[in-house]
């Protein structure tokens, strides 16, 4: 990429991408450019993290049953305070709220809808590791002059208009699609804008690393175990022994796979006697991630179904996640069958 190109802002990408759209409104461009103002904002309390009183827990349980972490809580605030403001927005959800967060009546409201998880990895703030922001961009179905419904929100992945991450870590990135490729932009903080870093972004066919948590191995099916094994040893696309890399951070492991190729893993398990399930929600995780992949030509699957096909049931549906490059992935579904 030349260095003239690495000088446009996203700002400057997201408008050229709209003028190439005859429909376009600017709205949805307006609902990025919000959005991005609160990951500068977040962004700028994770780098200093060890200096304010951000680190550690606030004592609560959010609606997965999971500790919230301090910076889980202030991210939330932000996004919700930000992007109630856009415009742009008839509700939101996040991972953190047990329900849809409808747009207050005081403020404009428009035809999209944003699902978050504000801090994906949060509890890995407190050991300096990297931590993201998740989100996903729907269009509600229903009538404008109606309130928003739960049919609104539970959308399959692949009806998303927009998707991507903003990952927190030596250096603040914005990874996006539209449905137009995935672009990737490295936040300049000497300017405070995000300058093009990569465009159309392309995993590789086959890569040479899988991602999982082997401390769950006793909690796998014996297909899934088997599937696993498979990377270390030669009976895998390489035909030879894969490097395992687990960060624990979903926007860390899906970032180095996006770039590098390979495959990320979280299996069901039976962690919870008789009742298997993934672990990932499927709105603000899995279906984003999944946009993306399939954008940057790689796959993304429950091992049976593709997780832009999946209807939830719920706010936050759960589902099992094999993610990254083609062949890794068609691999452990043939072995899942």
């Amino acid at each position: 990429m030349s260095q003239q190109q690495r000088q446009i802002t996203v700002t400057e990408h997201l408008l050229l991408h709209q003028k190439q759209s005859p429909t376009a409104t600017g709205m949805f461009t307006q609902l990025l450019y919000d959005l991005i103002l609160a990951a500068k904002l977040i962004s700028r309390n994770v780098t200093k993290a060890g200096l304010l009183d951000v680190l550690g827990e606030t004592g609560e349980i959010n609606v997965q049953g999971e500790d919230v972490q301090k910076l889980d809580a202030y991210a939330n605030r932000i996004i919700i305070h930000r992007m109630q403001r856009s415009g742009a927005l008839c509700a939101m959800a996040s991972e953190e709220n047990a329900d849809i967060i409808p747009i207050p009546e005081r403020f404009t409201h428009g035809d999209y809808i944003l699902i978050f998880d504000p801090l994906d990895g949060s509890s890995n703030i407190d050991v300096n590791i990297n931590v993201g922001t998740i989100f996903s961009i729907l269009r509600r179905i229903s009538p404008p002059e109606q309130d928003v419904t739960q049919s609104d929100v539970l959308q399959p992945g692949y009806k998303q208009m927009g998707a991507g991450y903003v990952m927190y870590g030596p250096s603040t990135m914005l990874v996006y699609t539209t449905g137009q490729g995935v672009h990737a932009f490295t936040l300049d903080p000497s300017v405070g804008e995000f300058l093009l870093s990569q465009n159309n972004m392309q995993i590789p066919e086959t890569g040479r690393t899988y991602s999982v948590n082997e401390g769950n191995v006793t909690f796998w099916d014996e297909k899934t175990a088997k599937a696993v094994q498979s990377f270390k040893g030669t009976d895998n696309p390489r035909g030879k022994p894969y490097t395992h890399r687990y960060v624990g951070s979903l926007v860390a492991d899906f970032h180095r796979t996006l770039l590098k190729g390979g495959i990320f893993m979280y299996p069901m398990d039976y962690k919870i006697p008789d009742h298997p399930r993934g672990k990932l929600r499927l709105l603000c995780e899995a279906s984003p991630m999944a946009m993306l992949a399939e954008q940057a030509g790689g796959v993304a699957s429950d091992g049976h179904r593709r997780i832009l096909e999946i209807v939830p049931d719920t706010l936050h549906t759960r589902v099992p996640l094999f993610i990254g490059s083609k062949n890794d992935v068609e691999h452990v579904m043939e072995i899942l069958k």
